[in-house]
């Protein structure tokens, strides 16, 4: 039996993420009243994970992510779904250390043996990044869902916060933007084969240079982008320092299939709901800019700031691990905006 899983969810992968401003609504009045001083990160930022201190110098990381399908076949929507969620550790600067999967599944609708392929295309990813999957937690829902609940560990030194950049730093992205893109043309029935070989090397490219730089005391500072777009996501890293972001439009590294999409007006309705949310905090987003700026990525690549006393070493260190990255600007006194792109 073929089954297309995108049909069966109204917003695919990262861009079925509840809005920022709603979320903010949600989670008012929700603030811990209890403090556990070993919490080191929690829910009072928006960082990828909590790292909770243990006696030994260790840190543990804890995540959760899941969505909606973004591609029709099974194999690749659990592939994609373990890889997103494991780069929320790698995110933090750790390492991940086992997982376990969360799915969900309208079992009355879509057949048994096609979730069996997500949970194997999970697997396979898991073992990719040394760890196993090692249980889960399912429930029959209206729409299928899976993702991962995943724990890692960092040192204490090494832990790196999504909010701590410094003045001057340097801005690194090591995946290209357009995956939301891409996941749309796809659901439309537009996009090519060679293009969807294209999306799944982008989505399940294990981000676990993270943990190497996480070692890196000039690292300052480190997300990964997902549903809220490369400007939602930058905007995170600047919340509450004081400071902003000038970025260069043409160092930004955009798939080339992508731009002909956005020509089409092909792009998810989240990016708009991203830009509504974003456009009062940015300069110099023209045109069709937003579409990409905005873009909801999920598996998207890492975003960190390196102090720039050690550019050349940041290159040397990304060259000769063959890790594709971009230098797309810098942090910078406060400005009017919180980004502004040149």
């Amino acid at each position: 039996m073929s089954v297309k899983l995108t049909q069966y969810s109204k917003a695919s992968g990262c861009g079925c993420k509840i809005a920022p401003a709603v979320l903010e609504e949600i989670l008012k009045g929700c603030k811990q009243e209890l403090i556990f001083k070993n919490l080191l990160v929690g829910n009072e930022t928006k960082d990828d994970a909590a790292v909770y201190e243990l006696e030994d110098g260790n840190c543990i990381i804890s995540t959760t992510d899941f969505f909606t399908p973004i591609v029709d076949d099974a194999f690749d929507f659990g592939k994609i779904s373990a890889c997103n969620a494991i780069s929320d550790i790698y995110a933090m600067g750790g390492k991940p250390l086992m997982a376990v999967a969360i799915l969900g599944w309208p079992v009355d609708k879509i057949p048994t043996d096609i979730a069996q392929q997500v949970i194997k295309g999970a697997q396979e990813i898991c073992t990719k990044a040394g760890i196993p999957l090692a249980g889960g937690h399912s429930v029959d829902t209206q729409e299928p869902l899976f993702g991962l609940a995943v724990t890692g560990i960092v040192k204490k030194k090494n832990i790196k916060k999504n909010n701590s950049v410094h003045e001057n730093d340097i801005l690194y992205l090591t995946k290209p933007l357009g995956i939301g893109v891409l996941s749309t043309a796809l659901k439309r029935g537009l996009l090519k084969e060679e293009e969807y070989k294209l999306l799944i090397e982008q989505t399940t490219a294990l981000n676990s240079i993270g943990e190497q730089l996480g070692n890196l005391s000039y690292v300052n500072a480190m997300t990964d982008i997902t549903g809220f777009g490369f400007a939602g996501h930058l905007l995170e890293m600047l919340a509450d320092t004081k400071l902003s972001a000038t970025v260069k439009k043409n160092a930004l590294p955009i798939m080339d299939a992508s731009k002909e999409y956005a020509k089409q007006f092909v792009f998810p309705d989240n990016t708009t709901r991203n830009y509504n949310d974003q456009s009062k905090h940015i300069e110099g987003m023209t045109d069709l800019d937003f579409i990409f700026y905005c873009d909801p990525q999920t598996s998207g690549g890492l975003l960190f700031s390196v102090d720039s006393s050690f550019e050349k070493e940041m290159d040397a260190f990304l060259q000769t691990r063959e890790q594709f990255f971009a230098k797309i600007g810098t942090i910078t006194t406060e400005q009017e905006k919180e980004i502004v792109f040149i």
